[in-house]
């Protein structure tokens, strides 16, 4: 006689107080979950590279400066513009570098910034460099 001979062959058992599990109930309790709910977003965020800013020499700034008076000199022409500047992380230390192009239509002296397009606005202290296209 082996082990289950004598249960081998009875009728599945079915309760009579509770009712029967959906499939899909039954396949949710197999289903894989996050132990570390959140982990693979840290991951990510920790792999995303920011990068520091760098400062302007004298030199440069006094270029960068002369450009931006030129252009804003002229802001009625809407001289198309490439500007890069430094976009702060708002998560972790550093940033990155962006570059736009657009038309520089807006001088906000109150607020210290260009407005390219009338859309984007850029404060002065973030630009590295303008060059007119």
């Amino acid at each position: 006689m082996t082990r289950y001979d004598d249960i081998i062959n009875l009728p599945h058992h079915v309760s009579t107080k509770h009712k029967p599990m959906s499939m899909d109930a039954r396949a949710a309790q197999f289903a894989p979950f996050a132990a570390l709910s959140g982990h693979e977003e840290i991951i990510h965020e920790t792999a995303r590279l920011t990068e520091e800013e760098k400062d302007l020499s004298s030199d440069e700034a006094r270029l960068l400066s002369e450009r931006l008076m030129n252009l804003i000199g002229r802001i009625n022409e809407l001289p198309k513009v490439k500007v890069t500047y430094f976009c702060a992380d708002p998560i972790k230390p550093g940033g990155v570098y962006v570059k736009v192009k657009g038309c520089l239509n807006r001088f906000d002296e109150t607020e210290n910034r260009i407005y390219l397009d009338n859309i984007r606005w850029i404060p002065l202290r973030a630009i590295h460099d303008i060059e007119e296209l």
